[in-house]
This record gives C-alpha cells, sequence and structure tokens, in this order.
C-alpha cells in the first residue's frame, strides 16, 4: 500500500469523502458530517490529508489532521483535531486506518501540537476500538457535535 500526501479536494480525496458521508448518512439517519472543512485546513504545517492507494492505483483510505487552538468550541491550544478517517469497506481489515493514524500522528507531532483530538459517534463502534486501541481516552466535547448524545470526543497526548 502506498500512503502520500493528497490535497483536501484532490478528486480521490472528494470520491473517499463523499463515500464516508454516505455511509454517515446511513448509520446516523441524517446529511453526514457538516463540519466546516476546506483544502486549506490541511496543507503542511498546519495540517496533513493521506490517502492509500493499492498497487494499481485505487484510493482505498483516507485521513487529516487539521490545526486547532483555544476557541470557544472547546479546543485547547496545541491540537491537532483529526478528521476524515475512512477506510473503503473492501479494504477494512488490512490495517490502513492504524497505519494512517500513526503518520498522521507522527506528522502532527513533527508540526509541534501536543494533543491529537477526534470526534466520532456512537453509531461507529470499530471507530471507537481503533482509537482507544490506539491510546486515545474519552475527553471533554469539543467542536461542531460537542452538544450532540450520540457524539463522543477523545483525545491523546503526542509529548
Amino acid at each position: 500500500m502506498n500512503i502520500q500526501p493528497t490535497p483536501y479536494d484532490h478528486p480521490d480525496a472528494v470520491t473517499l469523502n463523499d463515500a464516508v458521508q454516505a455511509e454517515y448518512a446511513v448509520r446516523y439517519g441524517d446529511e453526514g458530517d457538516v463540519t466546516p472543512l476546506a483544502a486549506g485546513m490541511f496543507v503542511p504545517p498546519r495540517g496533513l490529508y493521506l490517502l492509500a492507494y493499492d498497487p494499481e492505483g485505487t484510493p482505498l483510505a483516507t485521513g487529516g489532521w487539521r490545526t486547532q487552538d483555544k476557541n470557544d468550541q472547546g479546543y485547547e491550544d496545541g491540537d491537532a483535531e483529526l478528521k476524515r478517517m475512512y477506510v473503503i469497506p473492501e479494504a477494512r481489515g488490512l490495517g490502513l486506518a492504524r497505519r494512517i493514524l500513526s503518520a498522521l500522528e507522527s506528522d502532527a507531532r513533527a508540526a509541534g501540537r501536543t494533543r491529537m483530538v477526534l470526534e466520532t459517534g456512537t453509531a461507529q463502534p470499530e471507530a471507537i476500538a481503533l482509537y482507544t486501541s490506539s491510546g486515545y481516552a474519552p475527553c471533554a466535547k469539543f467542536g461542531h457535535y460537542r452538544d450532540y448524545e450520540n457524539s463522543r470526543c477523545f483525545a491523546k497526548p503526542l509529548v
């Protein structure tokens, strides 16, 4: 598998983003994740967006981080927020999410971020299992979905 930095608005990233949004819509019965995101949020050194490709060049997985600092949505100074972690159904179980997560953590640490944070939901038990098995612990809620009952927020120190 080839994991490479890719702009958030690259056609392959858009395709996978559309797929994860469709999955969110099914799991939560809504329009998907409406957190405002823009390609510029994932440009180094203030973020990074990764895509994993198979040997034939098919995009299989994605994930990114963006800089966050203390604000009225509950973020803290030094936060790196994980966004759009997704693996297509046909490639699940190959360890791609864990490899992308590790690469994102390393990059955020190198960029001077001190904590990786993420928000997921109760309808994604496999995501919660990935994060908790990777050292993430529940934390105070933050972000767009902080007031939603089925929202779950996690954090991991990067230092």
